[in-house]
């Protein structure tokens, strides 16, 4: 019985070391691979041979084939990284360009279409991990990276280690929001299901996070059984929690720190997506407070539907300044009880949480 065994040929051991002195991403990685795979397919024989013409031609070859630009752009990248660090050639990649990337707007939810959708996932794990995705405005990797250590109680904060960009950064944290993983945090250790210190959204294996693609599938059935006649995805979540607070008069320097984005450019994208909401008339308070509160964000994250005008809502809403980052000031958004009513969900076999010492005192 003969075994076959996988060779690695000394060009790609040579840029996987490369890529490995440079500490990339995995996922980097394995995109700059399958990059080069694609182009020693395109040319037939091993790409460290290829000329400055040969790569023109696969340029040429991908355009005609209908590539996205934005694959365009990473094959190049990965390209030149082959031919400049790992080749040391860099005059090869003379005729290759990067194209210009179409500007496309996001996908925005409103309110009561984020309330239907959260409203129409079955899974209570499934559920809060999209609540989160909203309510913080984090990304789909950032999410399931979350562990139970991460929530700070006192603070009203959420902590993402080593986000896009292996950046550390603080989220907010809603009173509504914190119940809802209490209460998802109750379900999981009845079930055995959530480790001391453990993931915050484990898979079927407690030591193993949620996928994202199981967020992705999880989203899109919900939002065809919300019938809501958008293209949903994870993303969609955080380009909704995003345009609401800027909608809701909230500092666009704010929104970007929240967000994590480097660039206040990416973050202004969402200028030409928000609405005023000029159909609500500022209601007729004596003092500052009571317009302040008025022109709070609403995070739909209540159990019923909001009212068609977020300002005529019931409940206390301020807007309380904390120290994002230990550096930038930022706005951590504090919804009362009164206003939105938490999801309540019950134990399995009317079953309480361990109360071993083990557990995370804030989602007690």
């Amino acid at each position: 019985m003969q075994s076959s065994i996988s060779t690695v040929s000394p060009l790609r051991q040579r840029m996987v070391e490369d890529m490995r002195m440079r500490t990339l991403a995995p996922k980097t990685q394995a995109a700059y691979i399958r990059a080069v795979r694609k182009f020693a397919k395109f040319l037939g024989h091993s790409p460290d041979t290829a000329t400055d013409e040969d790569l023109r031609r696969f340029q040429l070859d991908m355009v005609d084939k209908g590539t996205s630009p934005i694959t365009l752009n990473a094959t190049v990248v990965a390209l030149n990284f082959l031919f400049t660090v790992t080749l040391g050639r860099p005059e090869a990649m003379a005729k290759m360009q990067s194209v210009r990337v179409p500007r496309k707007l996001p996908v925005v939810l409103s309110k009561e279409e984020v309330t239907r959708l959260l409203g129409c996932v079955s899974h209570i794990k499934h559920q809060t991990a999209l609540s989160v995705a909203y309510g913080t405005g984090l990304r789909v990797s950032e999410v399931v990276g979350l562990k139970t250590s991460d929530i700070d109680s006192q603070r009203m904060t959420l902590r993402v280690q080593q986000g896009k960009g292996r950046k550390d950064r603080y989220a907010m944290l809603s009173p509504v929001l914190l119940e809802r993983l209490r209460v998802w945090w109750r379900v999981a250790r009845a079930q055995g299901k959530m480790l001391d210190g453990g993931w915050l959204f484990p898979g079927m294996d407690p030591l193993d996070a949620l996928t994202t693609r199981q967020l992705n599938r999880a989203i899109h059935d919900a939002a065809i059984m919300a019938d809501i006649d958008k293209r949903v995805s994870m993303h969609t979540l955080r380009h909704s929690f995003a345009t609401h607070l800027l909608e809701q008069k909230v500092d666009i320097r704010v929104i970007q720190v929240l967000l994590g984005h480097e660039r206040l450019d990416t973050t202004a994208q969402y200028v030409q997506v928000a609405t005023a909401d000029h159909h609500c008339r500022r209601p007729q308070t004596s003092g500052g407070r009571g317009r302040r509160d008025a022109g709070a964000a609403h995070m739909g994250l209540g159990a019923h539907a909001p009212p068609s005008c977020a300002r005529h809502r019931p409940g206390r809403r301020t807007l309380v300044g904390w120290q994002a980052l230990g550096v930038v000031q930022a706005w951590v958004l504090l919804i009362s009880t009164g206003a939105l009513t938490p999801v309540s969900a019950p134990l399995p076999g009317g079953a309480r949480g361990s109360t071993s010492s083990g557990q995370v005192a804030v989602l007690r």
